[in-house]
Order: C-alpha cells, then sequence, then structure tokens
C-alpha cells in the first residue's frame, strides 16, 4: 500500500486526513507542527495518543524522503545523509556545524546531467528534478538532527549572533545543477525565507552556467548569493573537463553573472577546483592559469574559492601540492583578487566538493 506523505499535504488536506481517522481538527495543526521539525516518525511525536501514532504509521509517512545511512566526520562537525525518495531515487544532503551557524547543502536533482569530469556526482547521469517539498525535506532532516545535537550537548558554540539551534545557511551546490531545475529551486528558496525564516543572504546558489537560469534569479529578484563553478580561466580548457562549455562561453556565463551581482550589490563567488592530470601534471592549476583568472575578474565584485581537488576513485586526476595551491593564490592576491583556500570538511565521509554522488545500492 502506498502510504500518503504528509508533508506533502496542505494544511487543508491534513485537516481532512485527520478528521476521516475520527479525529479532532486541531491534531493536524500538531502533526503539521512536529513535521516542520524534520520528524522522521509518527512515534516521535510525544503529544499524540499513542493508539493514534500507531494508526499514522500503518497509513502515513511524515517527509517524502527517509534516511537510509548517516555518516559522521571524524571532528564530528559534518553529518552527511544518504536518503531515499518515494520512487526509490536516492540523494544526498550535508549538514555543516560551524561558529558562524549551521549550514546545510542540499541537492536539487537527483543525479547530474552536466557530466563535469572531475566530479561524482553526474557518474550515473540525471534521473530527475527534485520537487520543492524534497529539496525542503533535506533542510528538516537536518533541522532535526539539529534537535538531537541540543539533547546531546553536541552543538557547536555559536560566534556573535548565529543561531546555534536551527539551520541558518543553505547552500545549493548538492548533486545536480540548479538552473536545470530552476522553478523548484525558486520556490523551495522561497519557503526557506518565508517559513523558516532564512535570509535570502545566507541562502546560496551554485552553477557551473547555465545562462537562462541565471537570467531568471535576475528576473526573481531576491538579494541570494550566486556562486559560478568555472574552474577553468579559457572556454578551451573548460571544454577538456566541463561539457557545459561547449554551450555556454566563459564570456556569456561572466557577462550574466555580473549582471546578477550588479543588481543586488551582492559578491559573485568564483569556484575553482585545482586539478592535476593522471601524471600530476598541473592541469588547470599553473600560474598561467592564474594569470588568465586574474584577468577575467580584475575590479570585479568578487571572491575566488581556491578548492584542491577531492579524490574521487572513478576519475583519473590528482591534488596540486600544497606549494602549487598557494602559488595559485599568492598569483590572485598580487593581481588584488579576493580569494581563499576553501577549508573542506566531511572529506573522510566523502561529503567535500565534488564527491557527492548518487547511489543506488541498496546496501549502502
Amino acid at each position: 500500500m502506498t502510504k500518503t506523505v504528509l508533508f506533502n499535504l496542505t494544511d487543508k488536506e491534513r485537516e481532512e486526513f485527520v478528521v476521516k481517522m475520527g479525529q479532532p481538527k486541531f491534531r493536524a495543526k500538531q502533526i503539521s507542527e512536529w513535521l516542520m521539525r524534520g520528524v522522521p516518525d509518527f512515534m516521535s511525536m510525544k503529544n499524540l495518543p499513542e493508539n493514534l501514532r500507531k494508526d499514522l504509521d500503518s497509513m502515513a509517512q511524515t517527509l517524502p524522503v527517509r534516511i537510509v545511512k548517516k555518516l559522521e566526520s571524524a571532528d564530528g562537525q559534518t553529518t552527511k545523509f544518504l536518503l531515499e525518495l518515494n520512487d526509490c531515487e536516492r540523494i544526498e544532503c550535508v549538514l555543516m556545524r560551524t561558529s558562524y551557524g549551521n549550514s546545510v547543502c542540499v541537492s536539487s536533482q537527483a543525479g547530474c546531467a552536466m557530466g563535469c569530469k572531475f566530479c561524482a556526482s553526474t557518474l550515473l547521469g540525471l534521473k530527475r528534478n527534485l520537487t520543492i517539498n524534497e529539496i525542503f525535506a533535506q533542510i528538516l532532516v537536518a533541522q532535526w538532527e539539529l534537535r538531537n545535537d541540543r539533547m546531546s550537548e553536541k552543538a557547536i558554540k555559536p560566534n556573535g549572533d548565529a543561531n546555534n539551534n536551527d539551520v541558518s545557511h543553505i547552500v545549493i551546490m548538492g548533486t545536480g545543477e540548479p538552473l536545470q531545475n530552476t522553478e523548484n529551486v525558486i520556490g523551495f528558496m522561497e519557503r526557506a525565507n518565508n517559513e523558516m525564516g532564512i535570509s535570502w543572504r545566507r541562502i546560496t546558489v551554485s552553477t557551473c552556467g547555465i545562462v537562462p537560469g541565471i537570467q531568471r534569479l535576475i528576473e526573481w529578484g531576491r538579494p541570494i548569493n550566486l556562486a559560478i563553478s568555472l574552474h577553468a580561466p579559457t572556454d578551451d580548457l573548460r571544454k577538456q573537463i566541463m561539457p557545459i562549455a561547449n554551450k555556454y562561453t566563459i564570456s556569456e556565463i561572466m557577462d550574466a553573472a555580473w549582471r546578477f551581482t550588479d543588481t543586488h550589490n551582492r559578491q559573485l563567488m568564483i569556484e575553482y577546483i585545482l586539478l592535476g592530470d593522471s601524471d600530476g601534471n598541473l592541469l588547470n592549476a599553473t600560474p598561467e592559469c592564474a594569470e588568465k583568472l586574474s584577468e577575467l575578474v580584475r575590479d570585479k565584485n568578487c571572491m575566488v574559492n581556491l578548492i584542491p581537488w577531492n579524490a574521487v576513485d572513478e576519475r583519473k586526476f590528482t591534488s596540486p601540492s600544497g606549494n602549487a595551491v598557494h602559488r595559485f593564490q599568492d598569483i590572485l592576491i598580487k593581481n588584488g583578487i579576493h580569494t581563499r583556500i576553501r577549508r573542506e570538511r566531511g572529506t573522510d565521509i566523502g561529503s567535500a566538493c565534488g564527491q557527492l554522488r548518487l547511489n543506488n545500492q541498496k546496501n549502502n
């Protein structure tokens, strides 16, 4: 029997559902409050009668995702969730606990069609877009985990005004290309802002350069953060590692990105994974690439986020040495470019940049 997903119902539909069970209407409001906390099962709804919880468990489910596997990083600051959807497709999301707040990296698609040669997420191709509810549910899974943190005193002490109790930041950088699922991603961001109070300025969308999608964000008009997964300073080099470069040139992508940042006076983030080839030779991490990247972004309101490649078993790249990474950064700094080397979180559990993958193995 297919179970009704209560989170997917409207408030009125949930009310009708409980009334048909012979329950008073106010039970629907109680259930809705639990759902917004990310409750994974009905037995956790302690203010409902036990018989009702058992009946709900037999005929319904709480969220449109269920946790298949949970991995914790050695430092305890990162949790990766493998989630199964109702059609048995699987996605991943990552909760990162920091002194400035709790950030969640969500997936926007099951799989990915972009084919970037250094990334695990695209290995099995695109399965389908996620719905608004499926994206939103990932935040709620993380929210429930943070509730457990508070009960176990695991939570990190906040810094400044960061809210240590809830999800405070969202990055749409998980599996999939968000701007191939633009309307559902926009709908998700609207709900995160309206229903969870997450500021637009604490939401970041990352794209490998879907120009019409960037234009749609400009038309939408919310002051979110935009990140461009660039990874090469020239079209020829980008085509070697990112098939999307055959459709949109760097010039087209950056023109759209600058229009977005100019509209909202927001700093653009440039994501740049530093790669070596299978023989250990620098691919996009040479001094020449650093100079060309500097020319591309000089005098612009942006920050270059340098990311040493995180190993993926199926990909035959290497990560440049620390000296090569710092030499690349030094050239950018010399040219007046705001840059940093990203501190990767959760590398030991495969949750760092480029490591998320669609996993359909039932034994995982």
